[in-house]
């Protein structure tokens, strides 16, 4: 790992991750694999769509697309907390939408007699959002795809989702509905990225495609960009806490862990001042994980993955946190604030200890599909602009200021040896002005 200027005392590794990092990219296997379905549903349409979703999900029904009666049944077996859950959180996912989408302003100057120029942002028209399903329901990502598409203006939002061990997710389904989707599709893994990107006898081609998903799903994303629009590269999920003296050791395992069921591969690190605080978070670690529900994810992850950091000053653990750029950054110190100023490259900070990332991952509003594997030095997440295209105009009304820069786009074009481009300025100022153009006999004398 390279360190940057500020920290430049080496850390005391009280924990290094033990896998290999090119294991938690695409395989070799895994993008032969994805190259091939894409191809073949590129090819066969819905037979081979109907044919991967036997093959991975022994699911082959005639159609994938619920009708508004099945969406309905689903609905009427979803207890109402839990619907009126989902209502609460998508509230607070689409309220930090429109906030961010006021922030967007169309405009229209003038920067010459005549000349105007102006931006706006206008909505993708077909987004795919892909909710994964899995061993876990992760409907959140429901709420962070669709309503901040439908929010962003997206007239077409497909939305995609496996069945979970052969049963309908009818609380995943119940947020697709309740955040907006105008399509929901019971289909997953590389088929369902595939079919919504190329387009299928049934299932119209879409424009972008968001969400997150497995190494398939990831590399289905990969391989399809361009063709289509997606909304992030992103990989298994991180965390990373920045703590000192202060923290609280026991909160600060149990946020560690909190991560890392998230998968195997998913790196979870402590960064701190404390070499004791380090060590009991470390035997926290131990005495939490036999118990835990989800240690058959937990419990690799953190073995192979998990890393505990000393350094001897809170600016050299921001200046190692800001190396790793880790998807989800927590701080947990006196003064958590400071890192607002201090940290560069992360996906997104929590601040303090009332401030979890289970709270981003599943209510607080902001977006939880993040940048992973680096990608925060670039890129920042899913916001309501990822669905926007912000697209200028501009319209010169003035002829004594067309002439004027068509005298200009002549000079400069030709300073390139773009001919073709020089005449047309040539001819407005010819026009505009009244004369003669040196290569045609054409004639705007006397024009004016």
């Amino acid at each position: 790992m390279s360190m940057s200027a500020t920290a430049t005392a080496e850390p005391l590794a009280l924990k290094t991750p033990s896998g290999d990092s090119s294991e938690r990219g695409s395989t070799g296997s895994v993008r032969a694999t994805v190259e091939a379905v894409i191809a073949d549903i590129r090819e066969r349409g819905d037979a081979a769509v109907r044919e991967y979703s036997a093959k991975f999900d022994d699911y082959a029904p005639e159609s994938f697309l619920l009708s508004p009666a099945e969406i309905e049944e689903i609905l009427a077996r979803v207890p109402q907390q839990v619907i009126d859950d989902i209502r609460f959180v998508q509230q607070q996912v689409r309220a930090m939408a429109e906030r961010q989408l006021e922030s967007l302003a169309d405009f229209e100057i003038e920067t010459l007699p005549g000349v105007l120029l102006g931006q706006k942002n206008v909505p993708i028209q077909a987004v795919g959002a892909y909710i994964p399903g899995g061993k876990y329901p992760l409907l959140a990502s429901a709420h962070m795809t669709i309503v901040t598409a439908k929010v962003a203006g997206v007239p077409r939002v497909a939305a995609c989702t496996p069945l979970i061990k052969g049963e309908v997710p009818d609380a995943t389904i119940a947020a697709m509905h309740l955040a907006g989707a105008d399509e929901i599709y019971l289909l997953g893994g590389i088929q369902a990225v595939a079919a919504m990107a190329v387009g299928t006898e049934t299932i119209a081609p879409v424009d972008m495609l968001a969400g997150p998903g497995n190494a398939f799903v990831a590399e289905a994303k990969r391989q399809l960009f361009g063709e289509v629009g997606i909304d992030l590269f992103a990989g298994p999920t991180e965390v990373l806490v920045v703590a000192d003296e202060h923290a609280d050791p026991f909160v600060v395992a149990v946020d560690l862990l909190s991560q890392a069921e998230h998968g195997p591969d998913s790196p979870a690190v402590l960064i701190t001042t404390s070499e004791v605080l380090g060590r009991e978070v470390l035997a926290h670690i131990d005495a939490l994980l036999p118990g835990m529900p989800t240690r058959d994810y937990a419990e690799p992850a953190w073995r192979d993955w998990g890393g505990v950091y000393v350094v001897d000053t809170l600016d050299a653990a921001y200046a190692l946190a800001d190396d790793h750029a880790s998807e989800h950054v927590q701080i947990l110190t006196a003064e958590p604030r400071e890192a607002l100023e201090k940290m560069k490259h992360y996906g997104a900070l929590f601040l303090g200890e009332g401030t979890c990332v289970s709270y981003g991952d599943k209510v607080i509003g902001t977006n939880h599909v993040l940048p992973t594997r680096g990608a925060a030095r670039y890129t920042g997440g899913l916001w309501v602009g990822k669905y926007l295209r912000t697209v200028t105009y501009q319209e010169v009304v003035n002829t004594e200021t067309s002439a004027f820069l068509g005298e200009l786009c002549g000079r400069a074009a030709r300073v390139e040896r773009f001919e073709g481009h020089a005449r047309s300025g040539d001819v407005r100022a010819a026009k505009y002005r009244g004369g003669s153009l040196e290569w045609s006999d054409v004639s705007y004398e006397g024009a004016r």
